[in-house]
């Protein structure tokens, strides 16, 4: 595998190089706009421009993302909700997951700019209806209030699915030409981790900051939503406005009949049924972890939400740099048949720290507990990283040329559905079994995975061309 290959797949792990097609649902600039002159030299003042522009637009990609799931997850845990109800908020992130369904959508009506605006907006006023529903919770009992709360964060995910939609096809529109967009590709993924840094720690932190539930929660949401809305504004005011008067309406019928052909051309490539199963269970094992984690440090060991904010933030944002970049490293040397399996045990086998954890119990009110927590933690973050790198680059071996976002975007809509469905259960298996059982499963259900792997065929060489659209964990 050549060192750009790697490159470009691990790059895109959070955010891609633009491909020389667009992604499904993504109309050619030619398609939808009247002719533009050839673009002029890039001033620096310009390029400056077009970076803050990036990064605040993949900002506010980032941070409902977090709202939604993170705090979603921590707000149920904090103020009393079951364990099965703490899990089903999971499925919140099936939006994001099946965001191509109606991306072709957005090429109906107005601009990229205008949904763009229109939805961060909405995400903003979405949040704050959060913040408000919080801080009328009756904390002594508050189940009778978890439903209109998850409903609205179910309304969220959606529209801030939408949001991601939007920005990453004003960004094709806004940046044209592959060189110039694949020049800001690390702005994109600086601002969206920016985003998660600031809402792990900084929302998360915001929410511990007083012995008030009540106050806590609705500053920490509140917080989030009025800076959903600055941004919003700052949008309105300052994007640029790429795209010119429309000479034609989108092929919606042409763009669905696209999508099936690539569906079908996905199918045919060889001994699809194991590729398949190998892509549906590669993560299940990692992702069911993860879908309690949370739940279990705070409900199970006692971690405070300040600490668990430093946990996921720092601790967590280090270690998924740490592991991308080491899982990269890895791959170029040994190539991806080779490295698959120490990254694939490296993952998998981080769930018997967990198990350990759940037996062990270490008290996070002393430095020794809290170390130990935090280096488990760590290493979570870090294996999930390594599994990431190894599953994107698979992913981008079974692409072909002439369709390798749209296969891009099936096989991530197949590796990661059924693990958020899984997840989404985590807490009614959590609360029959006990946790301690519940990572034994998740590690059972690993295995079917690693079995697979002396039989799915691996290539070192995934097809030439960009990076293409990715998930994340």
């Amino acid at each position: 595998m050549s060192k750009k290959t790697v490159d470009d797949a691990l790059e895109a792990e959070v955010f891609p190089a633009p491909p020389e097609e667009l992604p499904v649902g993504v109309q050619p600039a030619e398609a939808v706009l009247a002719p533009e002159p050839a673009p002029g030299p890039v001033t620096w003042g310009k390029a400056f421009w077009t970076a803050l522009w990036v990064n605040t637009t993949y900002f506010a990609e980032g941070l409902p993302l977090i709202i939604t799931l993170r705090l979603g997850t921590v707000f149920f845990t904090d103020i009393g909700a079951s364990l099965t109800s703490i899990g089903y908020v999971n499925f919140l992130g099936l939006p994001w997951n099946i965001k191509f369904l109606w991306a072709p959508l957005l090429d109906i009506f107005g601009t990229k700019r205008r949904w763009l605006v229109t939805l961060q907006t909405i995400v903003g006023l979405v949040i704050l209806g959060v913040a408000w529903a919080a801080y009328r919770v009756p904390m002594e009992n508050p189940h009778g209030h978890l439903t209109g709360i998850a409903l609205t964060l179910v309304l969220l995910a959606f529209v801030a699915a939408t949001n991601d939609i939007a920005i990453d096809a004003y960004y094709m529109e806004g940046i044209r030409g592959i060189r110039e967009q694949a020049a800001y590709t690390g702005h994109k993924a600086m601002g969206y981790r920016i985003a998660v840094i600031a809402g792990v720690t900084g929302l998360l932190g915001l929410a511990a900051v007083s012995p008030d539930k009540h106050l806590d929660w609705a500053l920490a949401f509140g917080v989030g939503g009025a800076t959903m809305l600055v941004f919003a504004l700052f949008h309105a005011i300052a994007l640029p406005r790429p795209e010119t008067a429309r000479v034609s309406r989108p092929d919606l019928r042409g763009t669905f009949a696209t999508f099936g052909r690539a569906f079908w051309s996905y199918l045919q490539q060889d001994k699809i049924a194991i590729v398949l199963l190998f892509i549906l269970t590669y993560k299940i094992g990692d992702e069911i972890l993860f879908s309690m984690n949370s739940a279990f440090l705070m409900r199970e060991l006692g971690v405070t939400k300040g600490q668990l904010s430093w946990l996921a933030g720092v601790v967590g944002a280090g270690t998924t740099i740490a592991g991308a970049m080491a899982g990269s490293y890895w791959i170029k040397r040994k190539g991806l048949k080779k490295a698959i399996w120490p990254l694939t045990i490296l993952m998998n086998f981080n769930i018997w720290a967990y198990v350990w954890l759940a037996w062990a119990k270490p008290d996070p009110t002393t430095s020794q507990g809290f170390a130990l927590i935090a280096f488990v933690h760590g290493y979570e973050y870090m294996a999930a990283a390594l599994g990431n790198a190894v599953l994107l680059v698979y992913l981008l071996t079974t692409c072909k040329a002439e369709f390798k976002a749209a296969h891009y975007a099936i096989g991530s809509a197949i590796m990661s559905i059924p693990s958020r469905v899984v997840g989404g259960f985590g807490g009614t298996i959590a609360a029959h079994i006990g946790f301690l059982n519940f990572f034994i499963l998740g590690f059972l259900v690993s295995l079917p995975a690693m079995l697979l792997l002396f039989v799915v065929p691996l290539k070192d060489d995934p097809q030439r061309g960009g990076a293409v659209p990715a998930g994340g964990h």
